[in-house]
């Protein structure tokens, strides 16, 4: 039996293809944002709740903030236009 059979719920720390789909962006895209890793032996994984605080102050669209956030929000995500 693996340690990971049965499990129902998101793990607290993701590597970084699981934090990536966590999130909705390519492993590519989330090597490029300014999220911490935690250190686990050789390993390097994203704390979920990393992970959610970044994705939470993100603007929303049309958030009065101005244009600037939003453009800011569209390069993090990758969006051109």
């Amino acid at each position: 039996m693996t340690a990971r059979a049965g499990i129902t719920f998101v793990p607290r720390l993701l590597p970084a293809p699981e934090a990536a789909a966590y999130l909705g962006v390519s492993a590519s895209k989330l090597a490029t944002l300014k999220i911490p890793r935690k250190e686990l032996g050789a390993k390097r994984l994203y704390d979920r709740l990393d992970l959610d605080a970044y994705a939470s102050e993100l603007p929303y669209e049309g958030d009065s903030q101005g244009d600037e956030d939003a453009a800011a929000c569209d390069r993090a995500f990758g969006i051109t236009r």
